[in-house]
């Protein structure tokens, strides 16, 4: 159960102070001082309970996440870390995919996902107040609070029932074993060994027991060999000197088995259920022939890639003679103390223990067992994650990337720690923020300690030394907790020959992996406003600019094969794995914390575009309790289908789309941090609660279906300047009008208008943003281009895998908007058809196979669908001559284009780029056409 929110109103209002600072209050819930903020934020956003969201495409979108938020068992995320700390998973199944062991890389980044799960979870109860969704967090973080407390002791049994009486589970990922002591073969020159198992997994060489000093001299016993059958062996030379028994079929999970070996006179018998399976006549070793060995272990191997055993053990018996077929068929019936065989002498384990982690031996010899780690415990007790801490220590010891070892430990730390801090933030539950700040703590004391090389090298290793953003966690985490050493933490991560050469404006992203990189710039940012070290607020701004636009593909996306390559390489990359989804949730993130210092009005270009976009068309348009269907890459290749279920599940991308789906809201209005004004900076349905001014403000508006919005005060009157962002596509007109009558003014596209007065309740701001059809070029193939209408990025939808080839000018407004020479889709709003291809917008999350970029292709010069037979000739930068026309747009009236075109003719003529003759029939074309204004 979920422990009370007491204080809830309070705690989320101080904690998003400090790690997220808003504007004001929320309406509901006790008043309180308005939260500090950087000192160096010109503006500040709204909490997500300060903006809500109206009916419209955001809306819809992400009440699809939020059944999924509701649907899905946060007991399957938890599971990776109950096994990890050896706790109880009860029946719940790990997630698979990239959080499982048998998924990629052997589930090396397991436990990122619930931190994303937690910020999403975190997201939809600051917006909806949905109880739902704060019982799961609270779920969450009481169990990790309990994972954590028992990595930090020592491990205990898990007891279930056996076959016969008590058992031990050994959870899969938990990596613990049963420890023996040395004198459990007593040298025997015949012995008997006998358990009881009930397997859990079918893994490959996982130990039932493996007594020996190392990878040459030794005894095993496994459920499943390679062939998935049993085998027992022994040597004294290594793999290629075993003496070995195989089963003939494999055991069964999740049932009980029986094992037995006897060894003596040079025969071993291998049985399974009291049945013998394998017998070799030719086993001359015996324990005594091993002599003293180092260790003497139940699920573990001394070789370290093989797997510890999961499953139960019900009982294990050692004899110093070898029990013949009728004494092991009797083991079947009963507890050996319970058949006329009786306890093993040597040892006899009953696994009866509830509690604790020490395992008695009834033989009479005294050697207690001990349940231990492999990898010993953490090495600080604020650690938590779903996996040993081995990962962190190979990481310092690297020198070359290989994640089927070490797969970015400290960015699943990261998402673990946003999870919890958001968690904190939305819930106001101190158990959330002593977790993270225990992690903090832990990362100090590892890091604090290694030489500047060591890290240096570290953070520049591809993928292991991933980081993402930890950084900008870390500081959120150091505005709550005050503590000088978490703010040390977080410049430990400072990846200096980066940093340095971006604040040089030194371009060095070539060959680069894209999304470890980018987050990396949003947490110097608040580096930078937590330090005024002005480098690294240098190093991010020209970092951005480095990637938009000239790393950028139309929808806002960036990386192919989630690397970069050279500026301007835009046609050349274009394929299958274009635009890692993730890469544009970390430069949205990106783009608004620069937008915190200097209000450019292209942060928030950039913001609409990704968002209306790339990010919106990320989430496909149906519900699924299962997984959250956002894509991995979005191909941009011709005919490319978005896969809404990538790789095999729980991916990066997935997680960050999660959160991008429950946060559709959070940069629609800022505020100036003075109070003096609100920056409109996204035309959406939300109705901002701003409670510093004491009013609403509500923006009505079916955009981008609607061609503007309207925006209604309430609440006090209150002076502020309204701030309206003029998109920089905006060139057919952005007129504003304030209860009917026009603002004055001449609003500049890629800018602000500002609308100052006194505010009434009732005021109504309505704005008319004309959209009108564009193209944008590839910067290395002018020719390869995308279509937009407004800000939505359209598509056409056709199977072709070959570039479509159209031409736009054929019947080319006055105003220079290419709109006309496309037909509309009756009852599809946005929906258009050209060349015999519809074309539709991004966002839409369809299967449908698409074309993002076209072939351009305008052979003849064509006015008002008028074909004057000439062709359109291109001049020696590729630019063709109803290229030159158009460019001269918009045109006040047919004669205005005219004159255009005698100009350009006549410039065409004299560079020979054009004879006479056909300029004449180019210019007599011109005259006879007739335009759409």
């Amino acid at each position: 159960m979920a422990p009370p929110l007491s204080r809830r109103s309070l705690l989320r209002a101080a904690a998003l102070g400090a790690a997220l600072p808003t504007v004001g209050q929320a309406a509901a819930g006790a008043a309180v001082a308005a939260p500090a903020v950087p000192s160096a934020w010109t503006v500040r956003p709204f909490g997500l309970d300060q903006v809500t969201l109206g009916e419209g495409v955001f809306a819809d979108k992400r009440a699809l996440m939020l059944d999924h938020a509701r649907g899905y068992d946060i007991d399957r995320l938890l599971q990776v870390f109950r096994a990890n700390a050896g706790l109880a998973t009860g029946d719940a199944v790990a997630p698979g995919g990239w959080e499982g062991l048998d998924g990629e890389a052997n589930g090396n980044l397991r436990g990122h996902y619930t931190g994303h799960f937690l910020t999403m979870l975190s997201q939809a109860w600051a917006s909806t107040g949905e109880q739902v969704f704060a019982d799961t967090i609270g779920t969450a973080v009481g169990a990790l609070t309990e994972v954590r407390a028992a990595l930090r002791r020592s491990p205990a049994v898990l007891s279930v029932d056996g076959r016969f009486g008590g058992a031990v589970e050994n959870e899969r990922g938990s990596y613990q074993y049963v420890d023996l002591p040395p004198e459990v073969l007593g040298g025997a020159s015949a012995v008997t060994l006998a358990v009881w198992i009930r397997p859990s997994h079918d893994d490959s060489w996982a130990r039932v027991l493996d007594f020996g000093d190392d990878t040459t001299r030794y005894l095993y016993l496994v459920a499943r060999n390679a062939n998935g059958v049993p085998r027992f062996a022994v040597t004294t030379g290594g793999a290629a000197g075993e003496q070995g028994l195989d089963g003939t079929a494999a055991l069964p999970t999740g049932r009980w088995s029986h094992l037995a070996v006897t060894i003596a006179g040079g025969t071993g018998t291998l049985y399974v259920n009291g049945t013998a399976v394998a017998r070799n006549t030719a086993m001359t070793l015996t324990p005594a022939a091993l002599g003293t060995l180092a260790h003497h272990w139940l699920g573990r191997s001394a070789y370290p890639s093989d797997p510890v055993f999961a499953g139960a053990f019900g009982g294990f018996d050692v004899w110093s003679r070898a029990l013949d077929a009728d004494a092991v068929a009797a083991l079947q019936s009963g507890r050996p103390s319970d058949t006329a065989v009786g306890r093993g002498d040597l040892a006899s384990y009953a696994f009866d223990e509830r509690t604790g982690g020490s395992l008695a031996d009834a033989s009479g010899r005294g050697l207690t067992g001990t349940l231990r780690r492999t990898w010993g415990g953490p090495s600080h007790p604020g650690f938590l994650a779903a996996y040993p801490e081995t990962q962190f220590i190979a990481l310092e010891s690297m020198t070359g990337s290989d994640y089927t070892k070490v797969w970015a430990p400290y960015y699943t730390a990261h998402k673990i720690l946003r999870g919890l801090l958001d968690a904190y933030t939305a819930t106001g539950d101190d158990r959330a923020l002593d977790l993270a700040s225990g992690m903090g703590d832990w990362m100090y004391a590892r890091l604090s300690v290694l030489p500047a090389a060591t890290l240096q090298r570290m953070w520049g290793i591809f993928s292991s030394g991933e980081f993402g953003g930890i950084v900008e966690a870390i500081c959120d985490l150091h505005a709550l907790t005050g503590k000088a050493q978490h703010l040390a933490l977080a410049r430990l991560f400072d990846l200096d020959k980066l940093i340095d050469a971006c604040a040089a404006h030194t371009d060095t992203l070539d060959g680069l992996h894209a999304n470890q990189h980018i987050p990396i710039f949003t947490g110097l940012v608040r580096l930078y406003d937590a330090t005024g070290e002005r480098r690294y607020l240098d190093a991010a701004k020209n970092f951005w600019g480095m990637v938009v636009p000239t790393r950028m593909y139309g929808i806002g996306g960036t990386s192919s094969g989630e690397f970069w390559t050279a500026p301007g390489v835009i046609a050349g990359t274009i394929g299958p794995t274009t635009a890692e989804t993730c890469c544009a949730y970390n430069m949205l993130k990106l783009s608004r914390t620069l937008f915190f210092h200097e209000q450019a009005p292209a942060y928030m270009d950039y913001y609409e575009r990704a968002l209306y976009n790339q990010v919106l068309g990320s989430k496909q348009d149906r519900a699924d309790a299962e997984k959250p269907l956002v894509t991995y890459f979005i191909g941009l290749g011709p005919g490319q289908v978005r896969d809404y279920t990538p790789k095999q599940g729980t991916t990066c991308c997935e997680g960050t789309g999660m959160e991008s789906a429950t946060k559709y809201q959070d940069s629609v209005y800022f505020a100036a941090a003075d109070g003096s004004a609100l920056y409109v900076n996204l035309y959406s349905p939300a109705t901002l609660r701003w409670a510093e001014q004491g009013v609403t403000v509500t923006q009505t508006t079916g955009y981008p279906r609607e061609q503007g919005s309207t925006l209604t005060i309430g609440g006090a009157d209150a002076t502020f300047a309204l701030r309206l962002r003029v998109p920089a596509w905006a060139t057919a007109g952005f007129r504003v009008t304030v209860n009917g009558l026009a603002v004055p003014g001449s609003p500049t596209p890629g800018s602000y208008f500002t609308v100052s007065r006194r505010w009434r309740a009732g005021d109504v701001v309505r704005v008319a943003i004309p959209f009108w059809l564009r193209v944008e070029r590839a910067l290395d193939e002018p020719s390869l281009q995308t279509l937009f209408l407004g800000p939505v990025n359209l598509v056409g939808r056709n199977s072709s895998t070959e570039y479509l080839t159209l031409g736009l000018y054929r019947n080319a407004a006055l105003s220079g908007d290419l709109l006309p020479s496309l037909t509309p889709v009756p009852g599809k709003p946005l929906h258009l058809t050209l060349g015999g291809t519809e074309f539709a917008p991004f966002f839409e999350g369809t299967e449908d196979p698409t074309h993002a970029y076209f072939r351009r292709a305008e052979p003849t010069v064509v006015f008002g669908t008028l074909d004057s037979g000439v062709t359109n000739s291109l001049d020696s930068k590729g630019t063709s001559l109803l290229d030159e026309v158009w460019a001269g747009a918009p045109f006040r009236d047919k004669g205005a284009l005219v004159t255009r075109v005698r100009a350009t003719v006549d410039a065409w003529v004299s560079a020979g780029l054009l004879d006479a003759g056909a300029g004449r029939s180019v210019i007599r074309t011109a005259e006879r056409a007739t335009f759409v204004p």
